[in-house]
């Protein structure tokens, strides 16, 4: 469901509105974000809007994330859209997901602790507990970064 950057776009943009919106408002916004145009080009806002009405808000109903009533053309989020938000991780286009970056962290702390520890030069400049203190830093600090970004991402604000 989510794998469609529309989708997910809608769900973005609702939650952050936290406001029932037009279709066509929320097919501007989309189509500007897609093509990096302000105003979007007209053939690009009309296919937008009617793969928005045709299929993405009615799936994103039928699901119970948002409602969409197609007679008025207006949509808003619903309070159990905070269900999906786990399956919400944002990764920028030249992004990592934080689950490969908190990965590769790991096993680098790992090698370049374990390298230490041997005693290899260049590694062993510095004690095993100052790196293995700097990994430890490190992945608080990504901690405190992922949970604030987490905090912005949250879709299910009550109405």
């Amino acid at each position: 469901m989510l794998r469609n950057k529309r989708r997910a776009r809608t769900l973005k943009y609702l939650r952050d509105r936290d406001e029932t919106v037009t279709l066509r408002e929320l097919s501007e916004e989309l189509a500007s974000i897609e093509t990096g145009e302000s105003p979007p080009p007209r053939s690009t806002r009309e296919s937008v809007y009617n793969s928005l009405h045709q299929t993405h808000l009615p799936k994103l109903d039928d699901l119970g994330i948002i409602q969409y009533e197609q007679n008025r053309k207006v949509v808003h989020l619903l309070n159990d859209a905070h269900q999906v938000e786990v399956y919400m991780e944002v990764v920028p286009n030249e992004g990592v997901p934080y689950a490969t970056y908190y990965f590769v962290i790991g096993l680098v702390s790992l090698v370049v602790v374990s390298l230490s520890s041997l005693g290899m030069p260049l590694f062993a400049a510095l004690p095993v507990s100052v790196w293995a203190g700097g990994f430890v830093v490190l992945f608080l600090i990504s901690g405190l970064i992922y949970f604030h970004s987490q905090q912005k991402l949250r879709l299910g604000r009550p109405r």
